[in-house]
C-alpha cells in the first residue's frame, strides 16, 4: 500500500492536476475560437473570391505577428536548427487548413456537413502525435480511429448517395493539414510560448503570402460588405493568429492527449453557430454521426492517456 501511495505522489508531483487544468481550458479558448472558423469563411467568400481568403487571411495575420513579434522585443524568425518543424505548420495550418477547407465550402459542402467530416481531427492530431513522439498506443487507440473513419466515410457516402465528392476529399486534406500542424505547434510550444510559435510560422510564410495576396487582390472580383469584411477580420485575426496563442499554450501545458480533448467539442460547436448565425438545416445522420465521431474520438484519446 505505501509504494502505491508514493507512486501516486510521485506522479502527481511529475504533472500537477492544476497544470494539467490549465492547460485543458487554455487548449477549450482555442477550440471555441476555431469553431466560428467555417460560419466566418462562408461570410467572408460571399464577397471575396475563396483563395484570395485563404491566403490573405495568412497575410494579415503575418503582419499582425511580425508588429507583435518586434514590440516584444523578439527574433522575428525561429532558430533555423527549427526551421523544419515550422515548415510543417506554415503547410499545415498556415497554407493548407484554410485552402483545403475554403475550398471544399466553396464548392458546396455546408458548414454543418464540414464540421462533421472534421470532427476527426482530434484522432488524426492524436496520431501525428503519436508518431512524431515514437510512442506505442494501445490498440485501443487504433479501434477508435478505426471506427471514427469508418463513421465519417459512412456519413458522407450516404450524403452523397455512395459515391465521394471533391468536398469531401478537401476536407480530408484540410483534417490531415490541421493534424500535422497542430501535432508541430504543440511540440514547439513546449519550450518558446505558444503565441510566438504561432507568429514565426506566420512571418516565416509572408514571402509567399504578401505577394500571392496582392496578385488575387489585383485580378478576382471583390465585393466588400458587412458580411465579407466580418468574416474575413475573424479568419484573419481570431482563426490565423489569436486562437493559436491559447490553443498551442494549452496543448503545452496540458498535453495532448489531455488538452487535445477538448476539441471533441469543435463539431457540436460548429453545429451551434451554423444553425445560429446562417440558419443551415441538418438532419438526424448529422447529428448522430457527430456524436458517433465524438465517441470514437473520446477512445482514442483516453487510450493514450
Amino acid at each position: 500500500m505505501k509504494v502505491e501511495n508514493s507512486a501516486t505522489v510521485t506522479r502527481r508531483v511529475a504533472v500537477p492536476p492544476s497544470l494539467g487544468g490549465r492547460g485543458t481550458w487554455l487548449a477549450f479558448l482555442g477550440v471555441l475560437s476555431f469553431s466560428g472558423s467555417m460560419p466566418a469563411t462562408v461570410y467572408a467568400m460571399r464577397g471575396l473570391d475563396p483563395w484570395l481568403v485563404a491566403v490573405g487571411r495568412a497575410a494579415v495575420a503575418g503582419a499582425i505577428a511580425l508588429i507583435c513579434l518586434k514590440a516584444a522585443g523578439h527574433a522575428l524568425l525561429p532558430p533555423r536548427s527549427q526551421w523544419p518543424a515550422y515548415a510543417l505548420i506554415v503547410l499545415g495550418v498556415v497554407v493548407g487548413f484554410p485552402v483545403f477547407s475554403g475550398l471544399a465550402l466553396h464548392l458546396g459542402a455546408s458548414t454543418a456537413h464540414s464540421a462533421v467530416v472534421i470532427g476527426l481531427l482530434p484522432a488524426a492530431t492524436a496520431a501525428c502525435a503519436v508518431l512524431r513522439a515514437g510512442e506505442r498506443p494501445r490498440p485501443l487507440f487504433w479501434a477508435g480511429c478505426t471506427a471514427g473513419a469508418a463513421a465519417i466515410t459512412a456519413f458522407t457516402l450516404i450524403q452523397h448517395h455512395g459515391r465521394p465528392s471533391w468536398p469531401d476529399l478537401l476536407l480530408l486534406g484540410a483534417l490531415l493539414s490541421a493534424a500535422i500542424g497542430y501535432t508541430e505547434g504543440g511540440r514547439l510550444a513546449k519550450h518558446t510560448p505558444g503565441w510566438r510559435v504561432i507568429s514565426h510560422a506566420l512571418v516565416l510564410s509572408l514571402p509567399l503570402t504578401l505577394p500571392v495576396t496582392a496578385a488575387l487582390a489585383a485580378t478576382t472580383p471583390i465585393t466588400l460588405t458587412g458580411e465579407s469584411l466580418a468574416g474575413f477580420a475573424y479568419v484573419s485575426v481570431i482563426s490565423m493568429f489569436v486562437g493559436f496563442i491559447p490553443w498551442y499554450a494549452g496543448l503545452a501545458r496540458g498535453g495532448i492527449a489531455r488538452a487535445g480533448q477538448t476539441q471533441l467539442t469543435q463539431p457540436l460547436l460548429t453545429l451551434v453557430w451554423a444553425w445560429g448565425l446562417m440558419g443551415e438545416r441538418f438532419g438526424a445522420s448529422t447529428v448522430v454521426a457527430a456524436l458517433a465521431v465524438l465517441v470514437c474520438v473520446a477512445i482514442t484519446q483516453r487510450a493514450r492517456t
